[in-house]
């Protein structure tokens, strides 16, 4: 009664009684394979959001946070906290950056602050360093200290940008 050419061709057309036949077989057990790999698909692409851009004629005052990636390649003047930053050859960043990881091929006019700190050969840092890991490549300018610490980004100081809420006051 039935065989493989059967279950794999549609219905014939002239004959309703052998499709009525396939189509009540055959067409509910592709549709259970079929469900499962599409909803796979569409829960499976949990991918990261790319990096938001600033583009080189952009000019931003003010701070930028995000726990996502920014890479920068006009001109900031503020503070930024990102998890991962990246700053363009033709971009400066006047103020302090907070990130997980650093990446500078541009200019950075105040403290860096990051897990993993790399500066390229066409960066130029004026300003402090705090870093767990660091690599500064030859050719990289840099004026200022540099300072191994294990938790960099939660480290409050002059300057740094507010993680937490205000100091509690004794209540008795």
């Amino acid at each position: 009664m039935f065989s493989k050419s059967k279950i794999n061709e549609p219905g014939p057309k002239a004959d309703e009684t052998k499709a009525a036949a396939d189509k009540s077989a055959p067409v509910p057990a592709p549709k259970p394979s079929m469900a499962p790999q599409s909803e796979f698909k569409a829960s499976a692409p949990k991918a990261k959001p790319p990096a938001s851009v600033l583009s080189s004629d952009l000019h931003v005052t003010g701070n930028l946070k995000t726990t996502g990636d920014i890479q920068i390649e006009g001109t900031i003047e503020g503070d930024i906290r990102a998890h991962l930053l990246t700053v363009g050859e033709g971009a400066t960043v006047k103020g302090e950056v907070i990130a997980d990881d650093v990446v500078v091929n541009g200019r950075i006019v105040g403290r860096v602050r990051g897990l993993k700190v790399r500066l390229t050969s066409t960066a130029r840092v004026e300003g402090d360093i705090i870093h767990k890991t660091i690599a500064i490549e030859s050719g990289a300018h840099f004026e200022g200290s540099v300072q191994r610490q294990d938790d960099p980004l939660n480290q409050g100081g002059k300057g740094a940008v507010p993680t937490a809420s205000p100091k509690p006051t004794p209540s008795s």
